[in-house]
């Protein structure tokens, strides 16, 4: 029988009901659901105090094994927070200034990504399937192949990938492309995404194997828990709390990808340039704090607190605060009910490799009453939900007005709006993804042997 191996840097406690925030973890653990057999091998999260040989800790729940490993501190932080977070994730969202790098970062990212194939290489079993995923394991499939797997081996990235123009300021870029190639397909987010990599590829005069394979959710498992969460303690406490106001919700961890603060400028300008919404709205904002250990997150985090506490000063009444604000994880299957109870989704990021929130919100509609998604052009999700309000995030005005037209929309339209998205959403699910998927990295491991077979070399060579 095939197992799917699902590698990637962190994976989701079996036992915890919240998973952590991120379009990787949601996607995934939808897609496990429908596998025969799997292992999901990755980062445990947690550190050795001294720098050993890590052990591997097993543990099963249900079809799947769950697989992880320590790091020493040495690696967390040149691996995760340095080369990862510092130079990859800023570099990949379109935020060159922000990147800042040292040749030992570098050299811990390899050091990781040899690891993960040393420690899961005895794991493996024949006929298994490798689905690699991420951007913190970019080498990890030709280390593998250096240990001799032949196994089908598949890469996703989560996030976007730029153009040439600025993935040539990436050091060790060429050394990237070169580790990537092992692969036998590189699946991405979108069309563009998929064209920048490939445009890349080209230049370096390796193999183009990517190819856009847009990720989604379990729609009609998302809409129940939306549904079963109206019964719930919290959505009846946040109904009577909002007085019959509208609500507005947005949900996103903490980053500067996501817009957060272009976003509470475009709610200002709405509050200012639309009085009447005055005591009249009310926004939610739920930021999970994430990586907490970087500099530029916790400037974010300073940024919103004052900005937050600037428009609530401005605008409050004795009865009303415009803006909620939570910065603790709410779980999966309550925020489900509350984009149920809401008026108007809000997703602005400025870039985004794909953003399944805006799928989520759609999915947990009422269909007698749906709310209005304001999304912006920038997510990867825009160009699969075209009948969305798309906005410019950079521009705080089309924010506003967006968000006035979504608030005073009639019901007819939201549900005729609504009806082409909720197409969209159920036609583009986590498991049409992953199976596509994965009959294309079969198909082209077949044909990469093959080719390799034909010109008289090892595959893993």
């Amino acid at each position: 029988m095939n197992r799917l191996v699902i590698v990637s840097n962190r994976i989701p406690d079996p036992d915890e009901r919240v998973l952590p925030a991120g379009g990787l973890a949601i996607g995934l653990t939808d897609v496990l659901r429908d596998e025969p057999s799997s292992l999901w091998f990755g980062w445990s999260g947690n550190q050795e105090d001294r720098d050993k040989e890590q052990t591997v800790h097993q543990n099963v729940c249900g079809k799947t094994v769950y697989a992880t490993l320590d790091l020493s501190a040495k690696h967390r932080k040149g691996y995760y927070q340095r080369f990862c977070n510092a130079i990859i994730w800023p570099l990949f969202h379109y935020r060159l200034g922000l990147m800042d790098y040292h040749r030992a970062d570098w050299e811990s990212y390899v050091d990781v990504n040899q690891l993960f194939a040393r420690k899961l290489l005895p794991l493996l079993r024949q006929n298994d399937t490798i689905w690699i995923h991420d951007y913190h394991l970019f080498l990890l499939g030709h280390e593998l192949r250096k240990l001799n797997v032949t196994a089908p081996i598949g890469f996703f990235l989560h996030i976007p990938f730029p153009p040439w123009s600025l993935f040539r300021a990436l050091p060790h870029g060429e050394d990237i492309l070169r580790h990537l190639s092992a692969c036998d397909i590189i699946g991405l987010q979108t069309e563009e995404d998929a064209a920048n990599m490939n445009e890349c590829f080209r230049r370096f005069g390796f193999p183009q194997r990517a190819a856009a394979f847009p990720i989604g959710i379990d729609p009609k498992r998302f809409a129940r828990e939306a549904q079963e969460a109206t019964q719930g303690d919290e959505y009846a406490r946040l109904k009577v709390s909002l007085q019959g106001r509208p609500l507005i919700i947005g949900a996103d961890r903490l980053d500067y990808s996501k817009g957060l603060q272009e976003r509470l400028t475009g709610y200002e300008k709405l509050l200012t340039r639309f009085p009447e919404h005055r005591g009249r709205v009310t926004y939610l904002q739920v930021t999970p704090i994430s990586r907490k250990e970087v500099e530029e997150y916790r400037l974010l985090r300073r940024q919103l607190d004052e900005q937050i506490g600037r428009i609530n000063g401005m605008f409050a009444q004795f009865d009303w605060t415009p803006v909620r604000y939570l910065t603790q994880t709410v779980p999966r299957h309550i925020l489900a009910g509350f984009y149920r109870l809401a008026d108007v989704g809000l997703v602005t990021p400025l870039r985004d490799g794909m953003n399944l929130v805006a799928k989520e919100f759609i999915a947990a509609q009422d269909p007698e009453r749906p709310g209005a998604l304001v999304l912006s052009t920038l997510a990867g999700a825009a160009p699969e939900l075209p009948e969305a309000i798309l906005i410019n995030p950079h521009d705080p005005d089309d924010i506003a007005e967006a968000l006035h037209l979504a608030i005073n929309m009639s019901s007819s339209e939201k549900k005729q709006r609504w009806q082409s998205l909720n197409s969209a959403v159920q036609a583009s699910t986590a498991g049409n993804w992953s199976r596509t998927f994965l009959t294309e990295l079969r198909t082209a491991h077949a044909k990469n042997t093959e080719d390799s077979a034909a010109a008289g070399q090892d595959y893993d060579s």
